[in-house]
C-alpha cells in the first residue's frame, strides 16, 4: 500500500511517499532540495510519521526517525558516553534528566536502555514537547518518561524535583556564551551529591576542522570577527546573511571540558573505561564511529589523534565527551541492578 502524505508546493519539490510491507512501513523523501535522509524503514505508525513530519518537516523526516531507531546513532552515542562511566543497573530507581531533550529521541533511547529509570526531558519548544510525547505514547513508556516545557532559555521549569544523573546530548554547543553560563549552574544545582552530569555529542571547540556547522578547517582558532567572514564567504552550509549570534545557536563553537570546569567550579572529571582498560575521549569517538562502519580512513584518523596526544598530552578529538561527578557521596546501590559497562567488540 502507498500513500502521498505530503505533496509541498511546486517551488520546494519535495515530496513524501509511505510505503506498506511486511509490518513496517517504508518512508521515502523525494525531491531536487537537499533532504538529510531519503529512505528509512520504521515501525512507526503513519500517525506518528506524520506527526514528525508536521514538527520537523520533509527535509528532516527520516533523519528524526533515525535518530530514536537507528543503534549506529543515538544509541551508541549514550552506549559510548554514558555506560562507559557508569553501569546500567547503577541508574535503576534513580532519576535522569535529559535536558535539551529535543522531540524525545535520546530520551526513547534511554527509556529502552535504562528500563527501571524515571526520565524527565526538559525543551524550550511546545511542538517538540507534543511530539516527544506522542512517542512514549507509542513505545508505551508515559509512566516513567515524561516531558516538561522550560518557561525560557534561561530558566527550568518549577517543580522537577533533584536527580542522580543529568544529560546533555548534542545540547551544550547550541547554547549561547550568557546561557552556558547561566543554565549550567543551574541544572548542576538540580544534581544531587555524587550525581553524575554528563555532556556529549558536542564538537570539540579546538578540533582542527569544525565539522557541525560549517564544514571548514581552522575557523575554530580564528578570532570571532575573522571566522564570521570565513563562515559567510566559503561555506555552502551557511546562509551569507547569517550573524554571528546566528552561528553560536547553530553551534558553530562547540565547547571544551575546561570551559565546563571554570563554569561550574567544582567537580571530578571521570575517565570512561571499559575491557578493564581506562580510556580517553579519542575512544570514545572511535567506538561511535566503528557502530557506523569501520574503515582504515577511521582508524587512521585514530592512531594519528593517538600521536598527537602522546606528543603534547591532550586527547583532541572531534567530539567532546564529558562525566563530571558532583562532590558528595551517592547512596549505595544494591548488586542485584548491578551489569558490566559496555564491551569493545575488538581491541585497538
Amino acid at each position: 500500500m502507498r500513500k502521498n502524505i505530503a505533496e509541498p508546493p511546486a517551488a520546494t519539490e519535495v515530496s513524501v511517499r509511505i510505503e506498506e510491507r511486511n509490518g513496517k512501513r517504508r518512508v521515502l523523501v523525494s525531491g531536487e532540495a537537499f533532504i538529510a535522509r531519503r529512505e528509512w524503514e520504521t515501525a512507526y505508525s503513519i500517525e506518528l510519521i506524520e506527526h514528525v513530519l508536521r514538527v520537523k518537516g520533509p527535509v528532516w523526516l527520516n533523519d528524526e526517525i533515525m535518530r530514536d531507531e537507528d543503534p549506529s546513532a543515538t544509541q551508541s552515542f549514550i552506549r559510548w558516553n554514558i555506560l562507559s562511566y557508569a553501569d546500567a543497573g547503577d541508574f535503576a530507581g534513580r532519576r535522569l534528566l535529559d535536558f535539551g531533550s529535543g522531540c524525545g529521541a535520546s530520551s526513547m533511547v534511554l527509556a529502552r536502555m535504562l528500563p527501571e529509570t524515571e526520565i524527565v526531558g526538559v525543551e524550550l519548544l511546545a511542538d517538540s514537547v507534543a511530539l516527544a510525547r506522542r512517542r512514549a505514547e507509542h513505545y508505551g513508556v508515559s509512566g516513567r518518561v515524561r516531558f516538561v516545557l522550560s518557561p525560557d532559555a534561561g530558566q527550568l521549569p518549577a517543580g522537577i524535583g533533584d536527580f542522580q544523573y543529568v544529560m546533555l546530548s548534542g545540547v551544550y554547543e547550541h547554547l549561547l556564551p550568557v546561557e552556558r553560563r547561566r543554565l549550567l549552574p543551574l541544572i548542576w544545582s538540580k544534581l544531587k551529591p555524587g550525581g553524575i552530569l554528563f555532556i556529549f555529542e558536542t564538537p570539540h571547540r579546538w578540533f582542527p576542522i569544525e565539522a557541525h556547522t560549517t564544514v571548514l578547517p581552522f575557523i575554530n582558532y580564528l578570532p570571532d570577527r575573522v571566522a564570521h567572514y570565513c563562515c559567510r564567504r566559503f561555506s555552502r552550509r551557511v546562509d551569507h546573511d547569517s550573524s554571528w549570534t546566528d552561528l553560536l545557536r547553530q553551534g558553530i563553537r562547540g565547547g571544551t571540558v575546561g570551559e565546563v570546569v571554570s563554569i561550574l567550579e567544582g567537580g571530578e572529571i571521570l575517565s570512561p573505561s571499559w575491557d578493564g582498560a581506562t580510556r580517553d575521549q579519542i575512544d570514545l569517538w572511535y567506538q561511535h564511529v566503528r557502530d557506523r562502519g569501520s574503515s582504515l580512513t577511521k582508524h587512521a584518523a585514530m592512531r594519528c589523534l593517538k600521536v598527537l596526544k602522546a606528543v603534547t598530552g591532550t586527547a583532541l578529538s572531534p567530539y567532546l565527551g564529558l562525566a563530571l561527578k558532583k562532590p558528595g557521596e551517592a547512596p549505595p546501590q544494591t548488586d542485584e541492578h548491578r551489569v558490566s559497562r559496555p564491551a569493545s567488540s575488538s581491541s585497538h
